[in-house]
């Protein structure tokens, strides 16, 4: 049985038990969640090496790391150190957006060894599995992809079911600024523009989650409307196909299917909230994985910080899995730096939003650093940090004079002047040897 199935019939997984352990919530619980859909747990019963995490009501908000080869840039031993590094920084979900030649070789090894939850798009890869041109592909050839996926071991796929002919209308009709942004969802325009069909994915809904639920693979409704610029969010396209969406989120509950929602990319600040509410409400409070969103259009090279303003924004209002964004996103295909400023931002946004929604023991980690701080201990200060290398090349690159200080305010540090007062101790600076 899939972990639904078996949440609907009181059955406790492994799957739910490890995740009960890592969030300190009762099992009981996290069962619930996952019958009524509110918790995911992709946990494809292929992917032996899977450290089960959850993702949705009440739990932590979990991070996404992109990585893949391109026609471009096809060095797969490039992308394998991404990956360690993902595992080293403990990122619950790596997604394979791989889109050259034949990807299943890294995709398989990648599943072997990853810990962490494995994504793909399967329409990406549709073009490279078949050796087909766009035109020239049918429906069922599709499918064909989507199972040679979960076959593999995949934990969840985007897969744009929502963008049917409807939704293109409503896209028409608004005269965006950007157009279509997402790859996977302007494939598909295109291949439903050029055949005249409708988009296979909403076709043959029935089809694809006959598929999912053979392995256990939770289905991530791609967003391929989604605005592409802060002009062209919260419009007809993007909404209309979200109300696609909620009706496909409770298609595959009723198959015992998980399910996860994407979000939009690019979102003014004060959108960002409503946005949250509303999907939440449309989706039947389904968990909701958002790219970003990025709050301005204006700066390449740092969209990683667009996107952690963003994303705690998202996250502190109800989102549950970030997607991280990397200071190459718009330019280029990210190295291993670049992946590093990524997982460190998104972190960044998921813990800030965790607190400020109150998820359970998030403050504990941020009160030790509090007190070590206090105590102007530095050994233990680092093992707090999100990136202990980074903050300790820092301390060390302007060694104070006195341990318990640093080169920024030397013997007037706040800390330590308040420490000895407290002590009954006398501050001098001018005559202290």
């Amino acid at each position: 049985m899939t972990q639904m199935a078996s949440a609907k019939k009181g059955i406790i997984t492994k799957e739910m038990q490890i995740v009960s352990e890592k969030e300190n919530i009762l099992a009981e619980e996290i069962m619930k969640g996952v019958a009524s859909g509110v918790i995911a747990i992709p946990a494809n019963v292929n992917h032996k090496s899977l450290s089960p995490e959850g993702i949705g009501s009440g739990l932590r908000t979990k991070i996404n790391v992109n990585l893949g080869i391109s026609g471009d840039k096809n060095d797969y031993e490039a992308e394998m150190e991404k990956v360690k590094l993902a595992i080293d920084f403990k990122c619950e979900a790596i997604m394979d957006l791989s889109n050259y030649g034949k990807t299943n070789t890294f995709r398989k090894k990648l599943i072997d060894m990853s810990p962490a939850m494995i994504g793909t798009v399967p329409m990406y890869d549709a073009v490279g599995y078949l050796e087909k041109d766009l035109l020239e592909i049918t429906a069922k050839d599709f499918l064909k992809v989507v199972e040679a996926h979960a076959k593999e071991g995949v934990d969840f796929m985007t897969i744009h079911a929502g963008i049917n002919k409807r939704a293109v209308e409503c896209f028409k009709r608004s005269k965006r600024l950007t157009n279509i942004v997402s790859r996977g969802g302007s494939l598909l325009f295109a291949w439903m523009e050029m055949t005249g069909n409708e988009n296979p994915f909403y076709e043959y809904y029935d089809d694809v989650l006959e598929i999912l639920r053979k392995y256990d693979v939770t289905i991530s409704l791609g967003d391929a409307l989604r605005p592409g610029s802060i002009a062209d969010s919260t419009d007809a396209g993007q909404i209309s196909e979200l109300i696609e969406l909620g009706n496909l989120t409770k298609r595959a509950w009723d198959k015992d299917v998980q399910v996860m929602v994407e979000g939009p990319g690019h979102m003014a600040l004060n959108e960002i909230s409503a946005n949250m509410t509303l999907q939440k409400k449309l989706c039947h409070n389904a968990p909701f994985y958002v790219l970003g969103p990025l709050v301005t259009d204006i700066a390449p090279g740092y969209d990683h910080i667009t996107s952690a303003i963003g994303g705690a924004v998202a996250a502190s209002s109800g989102a549950d899995f970030l997607c991280y964004v990397t200071p190459a996103e718009h330019l280029r295909l990210p190295d291993i730096n670049d992946v590093k400023e990524g997982i460190i931002a998104s972190k960044i946004a998921a813990h800030a939003g965790d607190i400020a929604k109150g998820v359970k023991n998030a403050r504990d980690i941020d009160n030790k650093m509090s007190d070590a701080r206090r105590r102007v201990d530095w050994d233990e200060m680092f093992t707090y940090a999100i990136d202990r290398e980074k903050a300790e090349r820092y301390f060390n690159s302007a060694p104070p004079s006195e341990k318990h200080t640093c080169s920024m305010c030397g013997k007037m540090c706040a800390m330590r002047t308040t420490n000895m007062i407290l002590e009954g101790k006398e501050v001098k600076f001018c005559s202290e040897k």
